[in-house]
């Protein structure tokens, strides 16, 4: 079975980590040294709803459910302190109760 098939809403307090030029964003740059950001935030309700209708279950990951899925282009990028960039195919929920959160990735989660 694919997809999530039970009612859930953005964890707002996550989306602005993970859209460009945020001040969020700048502070994962800061303590971590990268960020992975999606394109856009048209990209980012775009993936997640893809993911809600379609993702794969990929299992519990540090006490979270995770889906995910790959899309044939790039829907954001992993930028480091340096300001290098890393294109990103893979976006993923990471759902904990009724709230998820989407984040785009290298890959899922391990």
């Amino acid at each position: 079975m694919s997809g999530i098939n039970r009612e859930l809403t953005i964890d707002n307090k996550h989306i602005a980590k993970h859209l460009p030029d945020t001040l969020q964003m700048q502070r994962l740059l800061q303590r971590g040294g990268s960020a992975h950001v999606f394109n856009n935030e048209a990209t980012m309700i775009r993936v997640a709803q893809a993911i809600i209708e379609s993702g794969e279950f990929t299992g519990i990951i540090r006490n979270h459910e995770r889906y995910g899925l790959y899309f044939a282009s790039p829907i954001g990028y992993r930028i480091e302190s340096d300001g290098s960039r890393i294109p990103l195919h893979y976006g993923e929920i990471k759902v904990t109760g009724d709230k998820y959160h989407v984040i785009p990735r290298t890959q899922p989660s391990k």
